[in-house]
């Protein structure tokens, strides 16, 4: 396997690997609705992709308010720590822009990666896009 990189990814220049990824992974793989998975906050949003070499294998994305979300990585690269080098590439980042809090709303199944990461639950299970959730938070030191 070659190395596992991650960037800032441009939401115009990089908008057909980001879209393939979120479209495999929540829309197909999760059945999420297209109409909720695509929103307004994208064009706002700080974009991150992974790579292995120079193909794109996970994306998410970075709010202005620290709102993190849309993490996904490819079937194929998942158990492998990219979702790891993702979250910290947008630690990093929201740290970098002075976030001293990070947000999130985590599948069920997911908690556990991000209690790794330093988030917290703060929220009762709920149902997004048919989806069981938690609202999560990590505060920066």
């Amino acid at each position: 396997m070659n190395k596992i990189h991650v960037r800032v990814a441009d939401w115009q220049k990089d908008n057909a690997e980001i879209r393939r990824i979120r479209e495999t992974v929540f829309i197909a793989e999760q059945s999420v609705p297209p109409e909720l998975e695509w929103d307004a906050d994208d064009a706002t949003a700080v974009h991150f992709l992974a790579f292995e070499g120079d193909f794109p294998i996970g994306t998410a994305r970075l709010l202005p308010d620290g709102h993190v979300g849309r993490v996904s990585v490819l079937k194929d690269w998942r158990g492998l720590k990219v979702g790891d080098a993702l979250m910290q590439a947008v630690i990093g980042e929201a740290e970098k822009r002075g976030l001293k809090q990070q947000m999130l709303s985590a599948q069920v199944q997911a908690t556990a990666f991000y209690e790794r990461l330093g988030f917290s639950l703060v929220s009762e299970e709920f149902l997004e896009a048919g989806i069981p959730h938690v609202d999560m938070v990590r505060h920066s030191a």
